[in-house]
């Protein structure tokens, strides 16, 4: 409805409309301090400050003669303080008597009226509830027994003019700073998840779209990024059949040479092309798995972390082979189990078959869950710590080799990780030995 009535919701009208909506708040915070304030703003009248003006006022009618004591009552009258002059108390139609306060209790009245004059005084309380006469009252009785009565019409406040528009512009600062808090948040929050959403398909390329939310400059925004965010998953997809075709292709000719291969007299070149040939057809196997695992993502789901991993513990204890385990009993996490157990079944793979006594570490923090799987081996060189994550790159020596595989393992486990949001780091460890750090995010 306020759409329909407001038009599109854009960035303008948002701001224009929280100065509006603040302007009104701080209208009605003032109407209510105004309202509600009769039933508390109701000092003694020797706290509102009318008593110092009463003195001087009656000092000067009482010094006139009386035929001028009515105008100059009049005169003196202002709209904070009505003044009256008569020659009979009963004139003023006063409910009852007050209370009397002598002169000597002010200062003020005591300098200029002497401190035995004796004042009555009433207070808004003293009244009939509901009379519309209910306001401050003093009555002054003058030497010649007549009468000065004192009103002022407006409440009189307890507080200086100072501290009341202390309080007004208080009151209109925080009815302000309310409204923009709420105005600001409610605009700031689909900024945040769609800044959440873009850091999060930097490290999950298979992320879902963000929801079309806020004002029309945001929701432009968020369709533009949906549109990239499908184009860049096209183009991946796209990319990774056409390596999967190109590796499926070749197998065709590498079966026309194994088959050729046996026709030759050369035994020494025969074995040659035919260890070559079986190279070439496991790295080919080795690429389309690759591409296979990159097609067919596993969906996101919570899991017992720790449970799958002293589950792996197990298995490679049965067939007698040690791994120790050191975390948490559980720990629940929202992401790709089958994956992420590919990826820890690799690095094992590695430190038994390069290294020895493989272990696994598992800990968290508020925002990050880490696995770690070490070894007591060779290690890595440090200028081959980033090269082992490239495709098909194997290392000499100390990985030998001859011991299988044709470097795709690490590649894929990164890219696993990766599509997790998540990172796989490499460092040697002190005293020999490899550590493989993968770092998850933990979204609880």
């Amino acid at each position: 409805m306020i759409r329909r009535l407001l038009g599109r919701d854009t960035l303008r009208k948002r701001i224009a409309l929280t100065i509006f909506v603040a302007l009104l708040a701080s209208l009605a915070f003032n109407a209510l301090f105004v309202q509600l304030a009769g039933s508390w703003a109701r000092p003694p009248i020797d706290r509102t400050g009318l008593l110092e003006q009463i003195a001087v006022t009656t000092r000067v009618i009482e010094r006139a003669p009386p035929a001028l004591r009515s105008q100059l009552a009049q005169a003196a009258s202002t709209p904070t303080l009505e003044v009256t002059w008569s020659t009979q108390r009963s004139d003023f139609g006063l409910p009852g008597p007050g209370v009397q306060l002598t002169s000597g209790q002010v200062p003020a009245m005591g300098q200029l009226l002497g401190p035995a004059r004796v004042i009555e005084v009433y207070n808004p309380d003293d009244w009939p509830k509901g009379s519309p006469e209910a306001h401050y009252v003093a009555l002054v009785a003058l030497a010649d027994d007549s009468w000065l009565l004192f009103v002022p019409p407006e409440r009189s406040w307890g507080l200086s003019v100072t501290a009341r528009l202390a309080v007004v512009i208080g009151l209109g600062l925080v009815a302000t700073l309310l409204v923009a808090w709420l105005a600001t948040r409610q605009l700031a929050a689909p900024l945040q998840r769609f800044a959440s959403a873009a850091r999060r398909f930097g490290g999950d390329l298979q992320a879902p779209p963000i929801d079309i939310e806020g004002p029309e400059e945001i929701r432009q925004a968020i369709i533009a990024f949906n549109t990239m965010q499908a184009q860049i998953q096209h183009f991946i997809r796209e990319r990774t059949h056409m390596l999967a075709a190109i590796s499926h292709d070749l197998r065709a000719p590498l079966t026309r040479l194994r088959l050729r291969s046996e026709f030759m007299a050369d035994l020494d070149h025969k074995h040659k092309l035919i260890r070559d040939v079986e190279e070439m057809q496991s790295m080919i196997n080795e690429a389309l798995a690759f591409f296979r695992e990159g097609t067919q993502l596993e969906q996101r789901t919570a899991y017992d972390l720790s449970e799958l991993l002293q589950t792996l513990v197990d298995d490679y204890r049965d067939q007698q082979l040690a791994v120790t385990f050191k975390g948490p009993a559980h720990l629940v996490h929202d992401g790709r189990p089958l994956a992420t157990k590919r990826v820890i079944v690799n690095l094992l793979e590695n430190a038994m078959k390069y290294a020895r006594d493989p272990h696994i570490t598992l800990s968290h923090t508020a925002h990050l869950i880490v696995i770690e799987v070490c070894d007591r081996g060779p290690g890595i060189p440090e200028e081959a710590l980033l090269r082992v994550f490239d495709p098909f790159y194997r290392l000499e020596g100390s990985r030998n080799r001859d011991t299988g595989g044709v470097g795709l393992g690490l590649s894929a486990a990164r890219a696993s990780v990766r599509e997790q949001g998540g990172e796989l780091t490499l460092r040697n460890r002190n005293g020999g030995g490899l550590v493989a750090r993968v770092e998850l995010p933990d979204g609880r």
